[in-house]
């Protein structure tokens, strides 16, 4: 096994377990980056069938420890380092904090025709790298000067603002709806982006529910319609990126624009009294099928309905398609809400006022005038 390129190498900690020891070969080890893999007996332990069954039952709850999405990008991230590791005639085990200082320069700065990526996508690299590590019994410390000092030069010399996403206001969303069909595909469609702006959810909280509790095992939560003051309204209990929360979406001034109404009027229509709630349509758009959304739907609506709706038509069509997600809809909630921020703050589920005056991309920033107030 060829020796990291740098000198002075710290000896590399071992695994905690026999069991979780890879093999050299890290093609072999990739399975790893997606949950679960590293889950075995202790090498003293004799196997057998009711073993077998826990281990088995064992990696499907470690698989579920994280997002699906998050269990591709981290098993994309080792397999991305796998291979600069082969092509620099090295390996990616022993961990080697001076070889992981060298990937982020590369990764910054490449030597070859890639285009150099980002700090927050270099930030991320690294920590898909950490969980990686720690799946085949290894501890990536990133406070390793070989590491923590190459990761802060990169970030004074490259970091930029972050690029943020288009905020979908409410004129916004009443013409994106205004362009829809009156078919089933249509309520559908109306139905996503109005619970998903009023709610301000992500777009995979959006697909994940279901109508009922524990109604299918990829659940990511259900829905509730309950009476109260001004009509009552729709309970969401979500289990998501930030665990289980409830989110609460009261219905509307008109039927027209109203979320709780075109949720109603969807399991109406599209017959679902069980299962997901945003399932897909027949080819005509007249009949409701079995399968649930991908959450990539949510994303291609509301790019759609931005082009057909003349949003930002001042632009070039691609320039408009770029500035629109589906995280718009949860900044356009927070630019647009009128009520004292930490409704926000709780209705996004975010644990600093900062972080929701980030995604308001519209707000009286001088409504606090400190210069006044300080005598100037």
């Amino acid at each position: 096994m060829a020796k990291p390129p740098l000198n002075d190498a710290p000896k590399a900690e071992k695994p905690r377990s026999d069991a979780l020891k890879p093999s050299s070969d890290p093609e072999l080890n990739e399975n790893v980056g997606e949950g679960g893999g590293a889950i075995s007996l202790p090498s003293h332990v004799a196997r057998s069938g009711a073993f077998d069954r826990l281990i088995d039952r064992a990696r499907d709850y470690a698989q579920a420890s994280t997002a699906e999405n998050t269990n591709k990008a981290y098993a994309a991230d080792w397999k991305h380092f796998a291979r600069w590791c082969r092509l620099k005639g090295t390996d990616p085990l022993p961990l080697s904090a001076e070889l992981i200082g060298l990937y982020l320069t590369d990764l910054a700065a490449p030597s070859s025709r890639s285009p150099a990526l980002s700090t927050s996508t270099i930030d991320r690299r690294l920590s898909g790298l950490a969980w990686n590590y720690a799946q085949r019994g290894f501890a990536l410390d990133r406070k390793d000067r070989h590491i923590a000092t190459v990761l802060a030069g990169i970030k004074r010399k490259h970091a930029r603002p972050p690029v943020q996403k288009e905020a979908i206001l409410p004129e916004d969303i009443l013409a994106m709806v205004a362009t829809l069909p009156f078919d089933l595909r249509g309520l559908r469609d109306r139905t996503i982006l109005l619970l998903g702006y009023a709610g301000g959810l992500r777009r995979s909280e959006i697909v994940s529910l279901d109508v009922g509790k524990d109604d299918t095992p990829d659940s990511g939560g259900w829905i509730e319609i309950l009476d109260g003051i001004d009509g009552g309204g729709a309970v969401l209990m979500l289990n998501a990126k930030t665990g289980w929360r409830e989110v609460e979406i009261g219905r509307g001034s008109s039927e027209q624009t109203c979320p709780v109404h075109a949720l109603e009027q969807w399991l109406l229509f599209a017959k679902i009294d069980f299962g997901p709630v945003f399932v897909r349509t027949s080819r005509n758009g007249k009949r409701a099928l079995a399968a649930r959304l991908n959450d990539k739907h949510v994303a291609r609506l509301i790019k759609a309905t931005v082009l057909k709706s003349g949003i930002r038509a001042e632009l070039p069509e691609k320039d408009r398609v770029a500035l629109f997600s589906g995280h718009s809809l949860r900044a356009g909630l927070a630019s647009s809400a009128v009520v004292d921020e930490p409704y926000v703050q709780k209705q996004l589920v975010h644990t600093s006022a900062e972080m929701t005056r980030r995604y308001q991309r519209r707000r009286d920033r001088f409504r606090v005038n400190l210069t006044k107030a300080a005598g100037l």
